[in-house]
């Protein structure tokens, strides 16, 4: 676990309160001690505006301003999950760290987090989110999700957290060998299905998971 998360609260923002949200993400087959740990200690409350923390541990998304949502918390154990199946963490590449929740997750599991996000200023609000809870092992970076982010790849594992309609690129070149990428891609139909993708001394392999609900991957900064 990083060093610096506060898990502080009191009421419907208390660690009782996780305790219940973990509870039932077991209910609903997350079995991923590291995963179910995470979610645990990070405050989600901290992550919405003040007149949604009561609703902070609901399984369900909620909006974070500027046409954005903060990911269902059994959707980002899911996906983060799959991730981790059959691997030691090492370094990944968050795409979209919108609110910063998904972003201080995935750092109380991996050593090394790169997050990028489009809009700048969901970025600072992000940053202020994370202030308090001082991981060093998480960099966030303004930028493009489609082109990744170069200059630290290859990266271990990659987690998509709004929807293509394809694969973008330059985020399979960046992932490494042995690696995964989980992320949401729109149909032809309007729906959305999580897939997985592994890359292994052959090639790539995809598979197509769970129905999901994303906001749209846009393209470029703003």
């Amino acid at each position: 676990m990083a060093r610096g998360l506060n898990a502080a609260g009191i009421g419907m923002t208390s660690p009782r309160t996780r305790a219940r949200m973990v509870a039932r993400l077991r209910e609903k087959g997350i079995r991923d001690e590291r995963v179910l740990a995470a979610l645990a200690a990070v405050p989600r409350h901290q992550f919405v505006e003040e007149a949604l923390a009561s609703r902070a541990y609901e399984d369900s998304a909620l909006p974070i301003g500027f046409a954005q949502t903060i990911s269902q918390p059994y959707v980002v154990a899911r996906m983060i999950e799959l991730l981790l199946e059959e691997n030691t963490p090492r370094n990944v590449l968050e795409v979209g760290t919108g609110c910063g929740y998904q972003a201080a997750v995935l750092a109380a599991i991996f050593p090394e987090v790169y997050s990028i996000e489009r809009i700048q200023g969901l970025l600072e609000r992000a940053r202020r989110n994370l202030l308090g809870l001082r991981l060093a092992n998480l960099r966030l970076v303004h930028g493009d999700g489609y082109a990744g982010l170069e200059q630290a790849a290859p990266f271990h594992s990659i987690i998509v957290a709004a929807a293509a309609p394809r694969v973008p690129e330059a985020l399979v070149r960046q992932l490494a060998a042995g690696g995964r990428m989980i992320l949401p891609l729109s149909a032809a139909n309007g729906g959305q299905r999580l897939v997985l993708i592994e890359r292994n001394g052959r090639g790539f392999r995809e598979s197509e998971l769970d129905p999901v609900r994303f906001v749209p991957m846009e393209a470029g900064k703003a």
